[in-house]
């Protein structure tokens, strides 16, 4: 088995994924408190304290597991390495996936920025070939532009060759 390719991502892309996973969370939350618990507690208003202490319960869990246990197993998985021949990326925590997309596929290259990617200074790289967009976000912005760069001379490279 080939080793794991050699860069990461920028530390700083932990605080990236615990504001919008905080985001994403709370608003899940209050979509789930005012569907359920709202409903539930003018049909059974004995019941509505207990309802919203177990509420509480699993969203402060949730908030755990998601913004503190997740993002640093989920920054050491992440990683990519650009070879002259094709772009290896490797992630995931459960499910792990490992891309390596060769450059004579690539069709495009571009760089992205979100408002907290932008906030922090970071950038995401999507590498699209036919088939899938392949992202590797939460890199520092000027490496993000160098490694666009390189990968779209690489894949006029590779389809010069042919």
């Amino acid at each position: 088995m080939k080793e794991m390719p050699a860069n990461q991502l920028d530390p700083r892309v932990k605080a990236v994924w615990r504001i919008n996973d905080a985001v994403w969370i709370t608003f899940i939350g209050l979509c789930v408190g005012l569907g359920v618990i709202m409903p539930v507690s003018f049909a059974l208003p004995s019941v509505t304290p207990m309802l919203l202490a177990v509420f509480a319960v699993c969203m402060v869990a949730v908030y755990i597991v998601w913004l503190v246990v997740l993002p640093p197993i989920r920054y050491v998985r992440w990683r990519y390495e650009v070879s002259s021949d094709y772009l290896d990326i490797a992630k995931g925590i459960v499910w792990r996936k490992r891309y390596t997309i060769p450059f004579i596929r690539v069709q495009n290259t571009d760089t992205r920025q979100g408002p907290i990617l932008r906030a922090f200074k970071l950038a995401s790289v999507t590498v699209a070939t036919a088939a899938k967009e392949h992202v590797i976000p939460g890199l520092d912005f000027e490496i993000a532009e160098q490694l666009r760069d390189r990968a779209a001379e690489l894949a006029r490279l590779a389809r010069e060759d042919v």
